[in-house]
């Protein structure tokens, strides 16, 4: 009975938490809704809904006289035209809000109706949740930003498949929802072919039909803009941009800008599109078969993205709704697809991979990438497969009694033993470089309150008797071998020696890599905080104190940004000083692991080095190097306050390992050598 009653409590608690959760995510939604509107509204009239004004012609907001495509900027079919005539002149003022607001409608829609076309079971908690989280994820996607900001109607296509696929009832029904989305982007056809071969021809019939009538209802309407619509510009493959540009993310774009053109890259055009057509639609009828339809919807519309001869950036929606695939035996890496999806749907390319000329190809087609690996390479499991439902479990360490009773503050958050996933590492900590430098970049309010701030630490420094950087700064330049070690010091190690170690304890000692990364990450998090709210001028670009900007040369203070200097980075970002907290960050990991105490001492002469090298180039005031320490110091305390400590107790090894399905599930049984290295030698 107590047994009972103690369960019913627990239901009720996970009850709650998932309607606070809920409740917290609708909220969300709401703000993203809302500052999606403002992000478009509050642009000037000439900026924002660029795609749809240039439509405004004399007698209405479509040109009513006059060809749709005599500015090559109306990128739709015929027949959206002719759909969207009816907008007049009394509609063009109230158009952006109104235009913007049924958009989000639309988005709103789309996210609940892929939302309840999860492949099942699904859990009822998932189903709660999965709505608010749709919709977040597409508002905050660029196809759908670019959407809002272009006034695009790509996103009514999307959901008219998904309407069709999931929602209405009757095979005409269907049938006439892809035909109608067909008539607005003509390889949604393709659906057409997914219908065939799933059982449902007389809703394939009908999509064919419907999108043939709609073509010859523009065609008898207008048949000018048919023949430069369907022959001149050979279905619209010449309207918009060029189509070389980066915004076109098909094969035939990133084929152009690969330096090939005239008949050979239509060849190889035409081949590798019916390369892609074959592989993705037997990819996505199989898993239509198999009760993933949803995916096999993504995995069609990613295929009519690839051999569209142009797919804007706006109109890969459909690569977004491939996360539903799962991927992975081991519960560790099912977010390993969903995650890359988002980070690729979500930032631009700049922010995912480095500027550097090797990744110039990735980097440009890395949405045409991802949508022909979710058509034709992610192996998704299938529903038989016995990982669908009951993944490998990841080996958690048990708990260890912290000094604090309350600590960890976040118990859920429990210590991994396995090492994470690489490509999702690389693009974390890519993602988190480019938000820093972003963050840094922006962090700045003009030369004056950065150089008040620079006499307020020079005056401070010197009240508690540590101003040595003139001293450090003059005494350096006069031995010109030891300007020279600090001058590469500070340009060189700043990065490496972080990047060595996350690499040494990713490989060695992946539990000690996932503590030692959070900490690294919370102190740069705090960082960007005090760039934010304290812009601080370092010595070498304070005027009239005579420090000597050994690292970057004269600075002409006579101009406002002293140069290019300031263009590339944010030369006020000082306080802290992330290169002796990343320093001091490496020396104590150093001393905390390293299993030899000559090796504890060397890691300690990196931090000694770079306060040495940050002063004596005049890039950082004392002070500086002190708000270094203090973020590394939060920075560990706050992994520890919400993980616990960093020491771990292996969990109990179990018998055997229990079969699943009659397939035995392989267990990794960890061999310590010692109590503190013991995660180290976890085999994978």
């Amino acid at each position: 009975m107590a047994d009972a009653e103690h369960s019913v409590r627990g239901d009720a608690a996970t009850g709650a938490r998932t309607g606070a959760v809920r409740a917290l995510l609708w909220l969300v939604v709401a703000v993203l809704a809302v500052r999606q509107m403002a992000v478009v509204l509050r642009q000037p009239p000439g900026e924002r809904l660029t795609d749809l004004e240039t439509w405004i012609g004399e007698n209405g907001v479509l040109h009513v006289t006059g060809s749709l495509y005599s500015s090559d900027r109306f990128t739709g079919t015929p027949f959206a035209g002719l759909v969207l005539k009816p907008l007049t002149r009394t509609a063009e003022q109230s158009l952006g809000v109104a235009w913007t607001f049924g958009s989000l409608l639309l988005v709103a829609a789309l996210g609940i109706v892929a939302a309840r076309a999860l492949p099942g079971p699904v859990s009822r908690r998932t189903s709660l949740l999965a709505a608010p989280v749709a919709i977040s994820l597409l508002m905050l996607s660029l196809p759908v930003r670019n959407a809002l900001h272009l006034g695009q109607t790509s996103i009514l296509p999307v959901l008219l498949v998904l309407l069709a696929c999931f929602a209405v009832r009757g095979e005409r029904a269907s049938g006439l929802l892809i035909g109608l989305a067909a008539a607005l982007q003509p390889t949604v056809l393709l659906f057409v072919v997914l219908l065939r071969f799933t059982g449902r021809r007389q809703a394939a019939v009908t999509g064919g039909i419907v999108f043939a009538a709609c073509t010859a209802l523009a065609w008898a309407a207008m048949p000018h803009d048919s023949w430069t619509y369907w022959v001149h510009h050979v279905a619209g493959a010449g309207l918009g941009d060029n189509a070389d540009s980066l915004a076109n993310q098909s094969l035939h774009g990133a084929l152009l800008r690969f330096g090939l053109g005239g008949p050979l890259e239509i060849a190889l055009f035409v081949v590798l599109a019916a390369a892609v057509c074959y592989l993705g639609l037997r990819r996505a009828i199989r898993y239509a078969r198999d009760g993933q339809l949803l995916l096999a919807v993504a995995v069609t519309g990613c295929v009519a993205v690839a051999v569209s001869p142009t797919a804007w950036q706006h109109q890969l929606l459909w690569v977004l709704l491939a996360v539903v695939g799962r991927v992975g035996k081991r519960a560790s890496d099912r977010l390993v697809w969903p995650a890359v999806v988002v980070l690729v749907l979500t930032l631009p390319g700049t922010m995912l991979l480095p500027n550097m000329a090797v990744v110039f190809p990735v980097r440009d087609n890395v949405l045409l990438i991802a949508a022909l690996g979710a058509a034709c390479a992610a192996p998704f499991l299938p529903r038989t497969s016995p990982y669908w439902q009951h993944p490998i479990p990841t080996d958690h360490a048990a708990p260890v009694a912290a000094r604090w009773g309350r600590v960890p503050l976040l118990p859920f958050w429990r210590r991994v033993l396995s090492r994470p996933n690489l490509l999702l590492e690389l693009l974390l900590i890519r993602v988190v470089y480019s938000a820093y430098s972003h963050v840094r970049l922006a962090a700045t309010v003009g030369r004056a309150t950065a150089e008040h701030h620079g006499r307020q630490v020079h005056t401070l420094e010197q009240w508690l008797h540590i101003d040595i950087e003139h001293w450090a700064n003059h005494a350096v330049v006069e031995v010109p071998w030891l300007r020279g070690f600090f001058d590469y010091y500070y340009s060189t190690f700043h990065f490496i020696v972080p990047l060595a170690i996350l690499g040494v304890l990713y490989v060695r000692r992946p539990a000690d890599y996932r503590w030692v990364r959070s900490s690294i990450g919370f102190a740069t998090i705090l960082a960007l905080v005090g760039f934010w709210l304290y812009p601080l001028a370092p010595p070498r670009l304070m005027p009239g104190l005579g420090f000597i900007d050994t690292v970057h040369g004269v600075q002409d203070f006579a101009k406002p940004d002293y140069g290019t200097l300031t263009s590339m980075t944010n030369q006020y970002a000082a306080m802290p000083s992330l290169h002796f907290g990343w320093s001091l960050w490496c020396g104590v990991v150093i001393v905390m692991l390293a299993p030899k105490m000559w090796m504890k001492a060397l890691g300690l002469l990196h931090p000694l080095f770079t306060v040495s090298a940050i002063v004596a180039t005049a890039n950082h005031w004392v002070l500086d190097a002190v708000g270094g320490a203090a973020v590394v110091a939060l920075g560990f305390g706050l992994t520890y306050v919400l993980s616990g400590p960093r020491r771990l107790r292996l969990p109990a090894v179990p018998a055997a390992a229990k079969p699943l399905d009659g397939i035995a599930v392989p267990v990794a049984v960890p061999v310590p050598r010692s109590s503190d290295d013991a995660v180290s030698s976890k085999q994978h």
